[in-house]
């Protein structure tokens, strides 16, 4: 069984990060998990006609680029998802590389909840920012 980090191996500062080249399979795969076929995302001909200027990756697949940084790295395998507020910055177009970034913020030792800042980047640009708070597994729970 694979284990993430315990909330007492947990301190502000602290980040992870994860990168991922967006593909129009990424995208079609996507809308086809979501059912969010926007033909922003999916149609090139009706794309191009946006203030985008092209086809675009759908908003919430970065956000889940930032759920797997929580869920395989920081806190990793046992944390619990509880909330995730977000602003879509920029569009991600199709040959983007998006690097989600989450940084401990704060920690709850008493209800075992862990506050982290989260950023999706291209090019050093924020395409998404918000911020995540998850449940860290605890040792004692563990036992």
């Amino acid at each position: 069984m694979q284990q993430g980090l315990y909330f007492d191996e947990l301190s502000i500062g602290q980040s992870a990060e994860r990168s991922h080249v967006v593909g129009a399979g990424d995208i079609e795969a996507f809308a086809a998990v979501s059912g969010d076929t926007n033909p922003v995302h999916l149609d090139e001909a009706y794309a191009r006609t946006t203030t985008f200027g092209g086809r675009i990756a759908h908003g919430m697949l970065s956000a889940a680029y930032i759920s797997a940084v929580l869920g395989t790295q920081l806190p990793g395998p046992g944390a619990i998802y509880l909330s995730q507020s977000m602003r879509f910055r920029r569009p991600v177009k199709i040959g983007d590389e998006v690097t989600a970034r989450v940084t401990v913020t704060a920690l709850d030792e008493k209800r075992g909840q862990v506050t982290l800042e989260t950023v999706c980047l291209v090019g050093g640009k924020a395409v998404l920012d918000g911020e995540a708070v998850v449940l860290a597994p605890k040792r004692d729970a563990a036992r």
